[in-house]
């Protein structure tokens, strides 16, 4: 398995009480957990799925652009 490098951003959803992990650069991928560690854990998870669906389906996976810039 590779490395992921895709950057996530991970934040607090009052809401439903959970962290939520985003990754931009992959369309809709994203996971939630209790704790952070465990967002992170299952946003790894999600990254992989993500990866190799697209791949199984021939879709283009982008490649990871490091540092992204909000404005």
């Amino acid at each position: 398995m590779n490395e992921n490098k895709y950057e996530s951003i991970i934040y607090w959803d009052q809401t439903d009480g959970i962290f939520v992990v985003e990754v931009p650069e992959l369309f809709g991928c994203k996971a939630h957990g209790e704790t952070k560690r465990k967002a992170l854990e299952n946003a790894e998870l999600a990254v992989t799925l993500w990866l190799e669906t697209a791949k199984s389906q021939g879709r283009e996976i982008p490649l990871p652009k490091g540092k992204l810039v909000f404005a």
